[in-house]
């Protein structure tokens, strides 16, 4: 017997006295699924109907763009704030090496000044491309990056008791007309309690690094676990290979948070020939800084508060 009932694209309506669009969540859902698979059949995606539907290929460029825009700005988030420790040698906390001439340089391998020792270890460069959320998401230009971290004792010039005098692994460069700027220096020890990273303030201009309380953003570099394992692996860095057994970066006190997701850096190069590390770093000048200066040692004079645990390397430096 032939079926009278009434039917939408071949099937009976669920409520044959109502119109189409009032036939229920399931009558609907199988009419999507319906439709998207004889979309795919063509080829044709959701995304493809709908570009057909706006009109001109320049429409559905600029769509593309946008898409990518905001895709590529949803992935760059501010770098966490972080202690700089209890020896920045940025004048909270004793020394100020930011105040000597000559410490505006790329290599940073060798003291200046009235000493000219040059610390030893695996090669390594440095380059931290600073972008400015706050301005649009673009290459913050013009920005004064600090950089400093420990030699291959774990030690940190201007505090350790024999290096006092000694102001090597220190310097700050100025960011290019891409936000990029590039250190020339040595791999980090891993020292007893911290996971093996670089320190790095940022500053308005290099005519702000005087003052610490010009500082718009403090954080460190979280070393990769590849170059880490392979660099102690060599000769000067033997106690680097025990300490860092010791540590991981999800029980490490300052990375601990979430592994250091947004400060670990891309990695190449060997041994023989060093190593190249690059990280992002974004910077948003509307949010209050809240990392402090001086580890678990109480606030300093600049404004910002207290860190907290900063790990304790041989020596009693950090």
């Amino acid at each position: 017997m032939k079926n009278n009932l009434p039917s939408y694209e071949g099937r009976p309506l669920p409520r044959p006295d109502e119109d189409v669009d009032d036939q229920g969540l399931a009558f609907d859902i199988t009419t999507m699924i319906g439709r998207r698979r004889a979309l795919g059949l063509l080829g044709l995606g959701a995304t493809g109907l709908t570009l057909a539907a706006c009109g001109s290929d320049d429409t559905a460029a600029a769509d593309t763009t946008t898409s990518s825009s905001s895709a590529a700005s949803g992935t760059l988030t501010e770098i966490p704030d972080e202690t700089a420790g209890p020896y920045p040698g940025d004048g909270s906390n004793g020394p100020d090496v930011l105040e000597q001439s000559g410490v505006v340089r790329s290599d940073i391998r060798s003291s200046f000044g009235s000493s000219t020792t040059t610390a030893e270890g695996v090669p390594m460069t440095l380059t931290l491309s600073v972008v400015d959320l706050a301005g649009g998401n673009v290459p913050f230009e013009g920005v004064a990056v600090y950089v400093w971290h420990c030699d291959r004792d774990g030690e940190y010039s201007l505090y350790a008791d024999s290096l006092t005098d000694e102001n090597y692994l220190r310097g700050v460069q100025v960011a290019d007309a891409d936000g990029n700027v590039t250190f020339t220096s040595v791999y980090p020890a891993c020292y007893s309690g911290r996971w093996p990273h670089v320190h790095f303030e940022v500053y308005p201009s290099v005519d702000d690094i005087t003052d610490v309380a010009n500082c718009i953003a403090t954080s460190q570099v979280a070393m990769p676990t590849g170059a880490n394992e392979a660099v102690y692996a060599t000769t000067g860095y033997e106690q680097s290979v025990s300490n860092l057994a010791q540590v991981s970066l999800a029980t490490d006190n300052v990375f601990g948070d979430d592994s250091a997701a947004t400060q670990t850096p891309t990695v190449s190069g060997d041994v023989t020939s060093g190593y190249a590390i690059a990280l992002t770093v974004g910077v948003d000048t509307t949010t209050e800084p809240t990392a402090g200066t001086m580890a678990g040692n109480g606030s300093d004079t600049s404004g910002h508060p207290d860190g907290s645990g900063g790990g304790t390397p041989p020596s009693g430096t950090a």
